[in-house]
């Protein structure tokens, strides 16, 4: 039992900090690309930290999946990612703390979802469960 709850730990650590750092990167590359700023300086929240962590819930499902086809496990991880990006930012729009709007969109749902991420999303479900698969201490 203790030894379970340091890896969902770790998981969760893992998940929170690679999730904030690709989430620097997206942002700094788009703001260079942007013409908004040559520094390349990105924008996140503290919120988003545990945000990215729950990726480590999909532990389970990624080990259930394992071997199956990759189009599949990635449309799966996608939409889990989707749920999740939009049941927490609706609770953060509820307090006026939501660290995103993606409104200005064309392809948005309620501003919390930018279905033209869907790529981005697929890509970022692989490398979790990768890591997740990988964690065996």
């Amino acid at each position: 039992m203790k030894t379970t709850l340091k890896k969902q730990a770790k998981d969760f650590m893992k998940c929170g900090l690679v999730g904030w750092g690709l989430e620097c990167l997206w942002t700094g590359l788009g703001s260079a690309c942007l013409g908004k700023s040559k520094k390349m300086e990105c924008a996140t929240s503290i919120w988003m930290f545990p945000i990215y962590g729950m990726a480590s819930m999909m532990s389970p499902l990624c080990h259930w999946m394992k071997g199956k086809n990759v189009m599949l496990r990635g449309s799966v991880y996608t939409v889990c990612i989707f749920l999740t990006e939009f049941s927490t930012g609706s609770l953060l729009k509820k307090k006026d703390c939501c660290p995103w709007d993606y409104s200005h969109s064309k392809v948005n749902y309620k501003g919390l979802i930018r279905l033209d991420f869907a790529p981005l999303w697929f890509a970022v479900g692989l490398l979790y469960e990768k890591m997740l698969l990988g964690t065996n201490d």
